[in-house]
């Protein structure tokens, strides 16, 4: 019985997608600062918006993204803009909290609602993601045998990856946030969220 992918393909990849998801980027980045500001409840949420954001890539990549990215590189682009304008906007908006005598602590669980939609957002705009599924991802696939299981096997092993490695920096972002009954910590956790967001932004707008 044929196995869906090739052994030596499949350890490679696994090597490759390993060092890929613990390297810290836009959506490890957004999981940290998410677990600081909003707790663990909004770590879930967010991690699950990234994942569906996953979901999408690779569904894309089994449509023939890659050929549509260098058919129209420009229309990537501007997503990546965009959604680098949005995690910017989510930075300044907890420097501007970070501001306030009163700043308020970790976002009740009711923002995990909006940390699922915010999840989305980056993973969806992440170059990265884009960058795996059309340049890495392809030459792991073996013409030789049916490719749909193999995508659905890749698949399975990045979005988990990445989701474990995501809920990680989440976590540890939100164990930080235990002393945000001290005031002046909170301020300055804000502000640090703030920049840690911005920081983001400029890797999703920057990387190529």
């Amino acid at each position: 019985m044929q196995l869906p992918v090739d052994p030596a393909r499949f350890a490679a990849y696994l090597s490759i997608t390993a060092v890929m998801v613990v390297t810290p980027g836009p959506a490890n980045l957004f999981a940290v600062a998410t677990g600081a500001r909003r707790g663990p409840v909004a770590v879930v949420s967010g991690v699950a918006g990234m994942t569906v954001g996953n979901l999408l890539w690779y569904a894309a990549a089994g449509l023939g993204l890659g050929a549509l990215a260098m058919a129209l590189p420009l229309v990537f682009r501007v997503l990546a803009y965009l959604g680098a304008a949005y995690v910017a906007w989510l930075g300044l908006r907890a420097l501007a909290a970070a501001r306030r005598p009163d700043a308020a602590a970790a976002a009740p669980a009711v923002a995990g609602r909006s940390a699922f939609r915010d999840g989305v957002i980056v993973q969806v705009s992440n170059p990265k993601a884009l960058l795996y599924t059309t340049v890495v991802l392809p030459p792991f696939l073996d013409p030789g045998r049916p490719i749909p299981p193999q995508l659905l096997l890749f698949a399975a092993i990045g979005v988990g990856g990445d989701a474990v490695t995501q809920l990680g920096y989440g976590f540890g972002g939100a164990a930080i946030a235990r002393r945000m009954e001290e005031p002046s910590f909170r301020r300055g956790f804000a502000a640090f969220t703030g920049l840690l967001l911005i920081a983001a932004a400029g890797l999703i707008a920057l990387r190529d």
